[in-house]
């Protein structure tokens, strides 16, 4: 079992005619074989890829065309809210965003939207989902995963990829790989991805990693200590990150003393997430972690 994506979903790409959107979705369709078209308004009735692919001008064409339930968006940031509130509209279940850039009113608004549509939104500025076997819907690397029972939540694309090669490195596979993206605003948070994996029989593990600025990964923290029974590895990125610098990511900003690396590692460690000060500690800490479980 995965949470979010599967082999059973139908993924439509936005923006499937441009570079990028061409390229990824290409990507997804031979990991998976569940890509079943695209979305480039006034490039409707043609076909792209190697999978020779439908092309619609609007979501609302693609799904009731392809019974799509997932939208992957590869748009310009200008273009992108436009976007995300089309797949809301056309009733998508799961929308993941890639693009970075997105300015902060637009996405005030795309939340909005999402209030009570039934949509879950992915990102923005993200790497996406990967269920190891079944479904990529993103940018992640595939071949670097395999399956397995330990969930990964993460800010970083980058991070999420290294974590996944430390558990593969101590023969852990991953249920699903969460990249909820790095923006002061996005749609998925880090409580509502571990809610999922806690409620996922499959996955007995979760390895959380976050980082500097904001106050996501500390209501997180007090969220496992009050309702995750499976063993939480944590990480913060951005330890020797200067006070009021921005470090990467757009939400990636301290502002108060709560909002530090060190702050955060003390809070999650006092709500009983196990936290590794390197990410070359995370696959032996889950290993050592679900061994005592079993024991």
């Amino acid at each position: 079992m995965a949470i979010l994506v599967n082999k059973q979903s139908k993924i439509i790409v936005q923006g499937i005619t441009g570079s990028e959107g061409s390229f990824h979705a290409q990507q997804c369709y031979e990991y998976g074989q569940n890509v079943v078209g695209g979305v480039t308004p006034g490039k409707g009735g043609t076909r792209v890829l190697d999978a020779n692919l439908p092309v619609f001008n609007t979501c609302v064409e693609a799904k009731a065309a392809t019974g799509a339930n997932v939208s992957l968006i590869f748009v310009p940031p200008l273009f992108a809210r436009d976007a995300i509130l089309e797949a809301i509209d056309a009733k998508i279940e799961l929308i993941v965003c890639i693009t970075e850039g997105i300015p902060v009113q637009d996405m005030i608004q795309v939340q909005r939207a999402l209030l009570g549509s039934g949509s879950r939104l992915i990102g923005p500025n993200c790497p996406g989902l990967l269920t190891p076997g079944e479904a990529k819907v993103g940018i992640m690397p595939g071949f670097i995963a395999r399956p397995g029972r330990v969930g990964v939540i993460s800010k970083s694309g980058t991070l999420t990829y290294e974590a996944v090669h430390q558990l593969v490195g101590v023969g852990l596979g991953q249920s699903t790989c969460v990249g909820i993206g790095g923006d002061p605003i996005i749609g998925t948070k880090m409580i509502d991805v571990l809610q999922l994996f806690q409620n996922d029989p499959d996955t007995d593990a979760i390895v959380l990693i976050g980082e500097i600025g904001g106050s996501m990964e500390i209501e997180a923290a007090h969220y496992v200590k009050e309702s995750v029974s499976k063993p939480v590895i944590g990480f913060i990125a951005g330890q020797t990150a200067p006070p009021g610098r921005r470090m990467g990511h757009a939400g990636a900003i301290v502002s108060g003393a709560d909002e530090s690396a060190a702050a955060k590692k003390r809070v999650m460690a006092s709500c009983g997430i196990l936290v590794v000060d390197s990410p070359a500690h995370i696959g032996q800490t889950v290993a050592d972690a679900l061994n005592r479980v079993r024991a």
